[in-house]
């Protein structure tokens, strides 16, 4: 049988003077270790996680640059575009002026050199006639 003395008590002193060692040699550093890993797992998260938010920040913005970029571009593109065209506008105006003025140029001469011809020709007309004449009555007209 189990008898209740005084070395009961004795085993429960002993048992609650190990715990109490136990845990000062023992458990409270290791809480301890535990404690400092847990805060340093949560900065990690923390850093992480503003990371990752800046991150994402970078990229939006990153995005929204390309998308500036390229409304940018098209505008400038477009706006060459119409100064090519008035360019080409003014250019085409100008050479089609300048045939215009040719044209008449070559005109005015045309028919100077016809009225030249036709001058030349009122001379030599009696001429003409007199040779038509004497060739279609066969001998000389007087």
């Amino acid at each position: 049988m189990i008898s209740v003395d005084v070395s009961l008590l004795i085993q429960i002193a002993n048992f609650l003077f190990l715990i109490w060692v136990l845990n000062i040699i023992l458990y409270r550093p290791i809480r301890g270790i535990i404690r400092q890993r847990k805060e340093r797992f949560e900065t990690l998260e923390q850093g992480i996680s503003s990371s990752h938010r800046n991150a994402e920040e970078k990229k939006a913005s990153f995005i929204q640059g390309i998308r500036d970029a390229r409304a940018r571009g098209m505008r400038e593109k477009e706006a060459l575009i119409e100064a090519a065209q008035e360019e080409e506008k003014k250019i085409l105006e100008s050479l089609n002026q300048k045939a215009q003025a040719d044209l008449a140029r070559m005109r005015e001469k045309i028919s100077q050199e016809a009225e030249t011809v036709r001058k030349a020709l009122e001379k030599e007309v009696d001429t003409f006639a007199e040779a038509i004449s004497q060739k279609i009555l066969g001998r000389a007209v007087q």
